[in-house]
């Protein structure tokens, strides 16, 4: 007998390998009963037809290892099996409750949240449904034929599972809408539970013509899809009517998995946050703290290497006294942010340079860098501004809502207790007053970058004007799609592209839409409207978290790979979206650094 030549047998399977991207990872939670986990054929197949490669998630009591297992992972199916354990969301069992596997319940449940907040793609099925429901907040029903009001149709059978039993009407404008074409699918069903109440962060999708929630799906613009029907038998009779389920969640996936890819190479960073707001709360950076849209585990989850924290101080009285309690006050915010990053300094560190930015990223910490909002706190004294600098700001907002002794806001308002010395319909100052020219000369001087979120359209011009680097706009957006004051107009734009300037897309819905929930869509229209009045080199990203920042889909630092998500979609390429995430800002840093008082 013949040895087997496994050298001929390797070489064969390795010939023409390819350097492409894998294909999507779809991890399929198993069944569980007489301590064995099961799978029926019908799941891995579907993923298989749909080009993904399916691998088993057994049941373990939670722990640690499943945020590890979930970072290999691009895509979850949550799939069916026995009834949802009730004593898990505070309810006693009713009489018609089937049997239950409370080991793989509480697993899912965790799977479920995990996932959620790290944006991977989850499709449910059947019981898999209603733990995504469950899992985000919303409640079941135990036993439909009994809690449910009216008349049920038949949802068990005794029928060939691999073909339909009843139909669902779906809803017009969602996911299953766009996969099949029709507002009517034929379905199997066998099941005696359901959704009751649809968790906040879900929609119904699809109903049964007894009303029983047949399919939800994310209403935050993410890739979340849970149907009550079992999709995954009708590929063993060669059917392929349900695939597109499958082929759905599997380029969901290939696209989350192309969006961790481009940020393992790149650096990316938000240009404005105002998490130390916070801080009189006593929250913990180092946890995933619900009380700020920033800490370290949002920004691992959602894959941001670099935030720049502002010590904002709101405009108030500008007497001796009220200005030096500013400067005092912006001092001890830098501090405390200081100490927080000291708190976690295995984890995070504070930056002060772009080469920081990157020594940090190699060595897997995340980076803080320094600014300040509202150029407030240096009071009347020009040596602030060198003071600040050599603290490590790496730029200032010339003013906030409201006038100052620098410059106009777009507010034109004045806390003071002397009278106007300008115009009120053009500010204070007519723009930036002679305090201010000397202001952003010594900023120019010591490195420092002049940031005009904020100011007056004649502030920005004249700060333009004045300043010899270029200047960003840290957190606004674009006045020709929402007609705010603290957007900028496309003239406004321009100017700063042709001085070498950047403006920074902020999230706050505000500024992103006049009338209704703005979400990412309209982050991703303002980012384009830039990109087409400036050109790919002068536009970026300033989140305003934890300042009123964040829309669905965007709603914390967990969610900004969904941005990236979008830019793949819209064609941006991996060039492109560095600049984006960053680079461009960083290039007028490294310009506006490159003075004598910073080497």
């Amino acid at each position: 007998m013949d040895s087997f030549d496994w050298q001929s047998e390797y070489a064969r399977l390795t010939t023409g390998y390819s350097t492409a991207v894998p294909r999507p990872l779809i991890g399929i939670t198993g069944n569980y009963s007489a301590e064995t986990c099961t799978l029926a054929e019908g799941y891995y197949q579907s993923v298989l037809r749909a080009g993904g490669i399916p691998v088993i998630l057994p049941p373990w009591e939670p722990d640690g290892r499943l945020a590890e297992l979930l970072d290999r992972l691009d895509g979850i199916i949550f799939s069916g099996g026995g009834d949802p354990n009730p004593l898990l969301f505070g309810e006693e069992p009713v009489r018609e409750l089937h049997s239950i596997t409370p080991e793989r319940d509480m697993q899912e449940l965790q799977l479920v949240k995990l996932a959620y907040d790290r944006q991977i793609p989850m499709l449910g099925i059947c019981k898999g449904i209603q733990m995504i429901n469950a899992a985000l907040g919303g409640t079941l029903y135990q036993d439909i034929h009994t809690q449910m009001e009216g008349v049920r149709i038949k949802h068990s059978q005794d029928q060939d599972r691999r073909y339909p039993s009843h139909t669902v009407s779906v809803e017009k404008g969602g996911v299953l809408e766009r996969l099949f074409g029709r507002d009517q699918l034929a379905v199997n069903s066998f099941h005696h539970q359901a959704c009751k109440d649809v968790a906040p962060c879900l929609r119904v999708s699809a109903v049964a013509p007894d009303g029983v929630i047949e399919a939800v799906e994310s209403n935050e613009h993410k890739s979340i899809l849970g149907v009550q029907w079992h999709p995954e038998p009708y590929i063993l009779r060669n059917s392929t009517a349900m695939l597109p389920l499958f082929e759905w969640l599997v380029r969901e996936a290939a696209e989350f998995k192309a969006a961790k890819r481009l940020h393992d190479r790149l650096l990316t960073l938000d240009s404005h946050c105002d998490t130390p707001m916070f801080f009189h709360q006593g929250i913990d950076f180092g946890s995933r703290d619900p009380k700020v849209l920033v800490d370290l585990h949002k920004m691992q989850e959602g894959h941001l290497d670099v935030t720049i924290m502002v010590a904002y101080l709101e405009q108030q009285e500008r007497d001796e006294a009220s200005l030096e309690n500013a400067t005092a006050k912006a001092n001890q915010i830098l501090t405390q942010i200081e100490e927080m990053a000291a708190r976690h300094c295995t984890a995070v560190d504070i930056a002060y340079t772009p080469a920081d930015l990157w020594r940090l990223k190699r060595e897997g910490k995340r980076a803080i860098m320094l600014g300040i909002e509202n150029g407030y706190a240096i009071g009347h004294e020009l040596k602030n501004v060198e003071a600040f600098r050599r603290r490590g700001v790496v730029y200032m907002t010339l003013c906030h809502n409201g006038d100052n002794d620098i410059c106009d806001s777009h507010r034109h308002h004045v806390k003071s207790s002397t009278p106007r010395t300008a115009d009120p319909a053009v500010g204070e100052h007519g723009g930036v007053s002679e305090f201010g020219e000397q202001v952003i000369r010594e900023m120019n001087r010591v490195g420092m970058m002049v940031d005009l979120s904020h100011a007056s359209e004649q502030s920005f011009y004249d700060a333009l004007e004045i300043s010899s680097t270029p200047i960003v706009c840290s957190h606004s957006s674009a006045r020709a799609l929402c007609d705010h004051t603290r957007n900028l107009t496309d003239e406004q734009l321009r100017a700063l592209a042709r001085r070498g300037g950047v403006a920074q897309v902020t999230f706050y819905h505000g500024f992103l839409k006049a009338q209704g929930q703005a979400s990412i869509l309209d982050a991703v229209e303002h980012l384009n409207h830039f990109v087409n009045v400036m050109g790919i080199d002068h536009v970026g990203i300033g989140t305003d978290f934890d300042g009123d920042g964040g829309v669905p889909g965007v709603a914390s630092a967990s969610e900004l790979i969904n941005f990236t998500r979008r830019l793949l979609r819209e064609r941006y390429n991996e060039a492109q979206i560095q600049q984006i995430w960053g680079g461009n800002f960083l290039r007028v840093m490294n310009e506006v650094q490159n003075c004598p008082i910073v080497k």
